[in-house]
């Protein structure tokens, strides 16, 4: 049994896990949290493999008992009995994954973003051309803009609209409420979690907050919803092909709600996830000028025109970008672990572990290990691009695996692809001020102002 760690700041969650590992071993117990199971983390890519191969077709992933409590209680009005795929378990989960998870995976779907995504791009670097100061350094709030270019690609693939967000005399404050409202809803997740959870029986003030984000979410999704319902009746549609991933949803299933339940949670979770993901990636980048012309040079090749729209043959030529991202995923995992909630006995690392418990899978930690990664401190790319070396497959899994693996995956690397594509085939990106260290909020990222450096190549 190892005691609560009361000096440790949330924001300190990734060095604790890392500190577990040194002190006591590849499997660790952590008991005494108020109101919640224990957390076992396992620290070995093997066990990792099995227990995620073993699972069935409905495995229990502990997460976000507050949102949990406000989809079944708060609003049961509106989530009633398929409320969505976020928090959700069992059998609800399984039928409302079971509805979205075609539209949502078919590569064609994706296909169909290519050109969306990059007329956004291009409007975000446009914006982040202006917004540099005299030494072509972008401003201190530049992690807020990356939150304005995610928000902006989520609506257009999620709402089927361009909000706004990226426009230079934008009057509404819509975007940025949005944005704010995720930012809340996810960095208290912890705090709502890990702390005492007065909130299940009382309403703290932080869950009160935490409720009236959320009912923003829920009005500004029915609305947008409701408008596309509106186009669809008016749409020629002569094949499946002419129907965005909004529209799928909407003709194949008819219920306007799975729709708007679809798009609440992949705004809910995308928005932050991507945008801190997208920091990590351009400082590595901007650190890395090394590795930063090996893709400049690759996506020059791949598009020697840059005025060329980029298609997604394109993008899917670019296997050393495609490397870099893995690698600083690897290296500094955007999303510090996963997990399972045992759903029977199991035997984990010779240890007889009972039901109930919650099993971590440090992904921060185990990417970083030498029993399954050669030379772990060395940030190298090519590794991704090789036969040889060690590189367990379980070691890194940034969008987890199996039937609970991240619905909005393919959407997240084609955001980040053509991002990459159109902004390091125009500029270096360079880092001139102190080192910034990581730390997590919900995700794992850079802790600071990303002043960063856009230079014309």
């Amino acid at each position: 049994m190892v005691p609560v760690i009361g000096q440790y700041d949330i924001s300190e969650f990734a060095k604790v896990t890392k500190l577990f590992l040194e002190k006591y071993g590849r499997i660790v117990r952590l008991g005494g949290l108020i109101g919640r199971p224990d957390l076992l983390f396992v620290y070995d890519a093997d066990e990792i493999e099995r227990m995620y191969r073993r699972e069935g077709p409905t495995p229990f992933r502990p997460a976000m008992p507050c949102l949990v409590k406000y989809k079944s209680e708060v609003r049961k009005d509106f989530f009633g009995e398929l409320p969505g795929v976020v928090g959700v378990h069992g059998e609800q989960w399984r039928r409302f994954r079971s509805k979205v998870q075609r539209p949502i995976l078919q590569p064609q779907t994706v296909k169909k973003y290519v050109t969306p995504i990059e007329m956004v791009t291009e409007d975000f670097i446009k914006y982040m051309e202006k917004a540099r100061d005299d030494n072509k350094d972008l401003p201190h709030e530049f992690d807020n803009d990356i939150h304005r270019w995610s928000l902006e690609c989520i609506g257009r693939v999620a709402l089927d609209v361009r909000l706004g967000c990226l426009s230079p005399d934008a009057s509404s404050e819509e975007p940025q409420r949005i944005i704010d409202a995720a930012k809340f809803a996810l960095r208290n997740v912890a705090v709502l979690e890990l702390k005492a959870p007065y909130w299940r029986y009382i309403p703290t003030p932080l869950w009160t907050k935490y409720v009236n984000n959320m009912n923003f979410f829920v009005e500004l999704c029915s609305k947008y919803i409701n408008e596309a319902l509106e186009r669809l009746k008016s749409k020629q549609v002569t094949s499946e092909n002419d129907l965005s991933l909004l529209e799928r949803v909407l003709q194949s299933e008819g219920d306007p709600k799975i729709a708007t339940i679809m798009a609440l949670d992949l705004i809910l979770v995308g928005i932050d996830t991507i945008s801190m993901a997208v920091c990590s990636i351009l400082y590595q980048a901007a650190t890395r000028l090394k590795q930063q012309e090996k893709m400049a040079e690759e996506i020059r090749r791949v598009l020697p025109d840059p005025d060329k729209p980029l298609t997604y043959s394109d993008l899917d030529k670019l296997h050393y970008t495609k490397a870099f991202v893995r690698e600083v995923f690897r290296m500094y995992s955007t999303v510090i672990g996963n997990g399972r909630t045992l759903q029977e006995d199991d035997v984990i690392c010779g240890y007889h572990i009972p039901k109930g418990v919650q099993v971590v899978f440090p992904t921060i930690v185990t990417g970083n290990m030498e029993q399954f990664v050669s030379n772990p401190q060395e940030f190298r790319p090519e590794r991704w691009l090789e036969a040889d070396g060690r590189l367990h497959s379980f070691a890194s899994l940034p969008y987890g695996f199996g039937a609970r693996i991240c619905l909005g995956r393919r959407f997240a690397d084609l955001e980040i692809q053509v991002l990459l594509a159109k902004l390091l085939r125009r500029y270096r990106l360079e880092y001139h001020h102190e080192p910034l260290e990581y730390a997590v909020t919900f995700m794992y990222a850079p802790d600071g102002p990303l002043r960063l450096r856009m230079i014309e190549r």
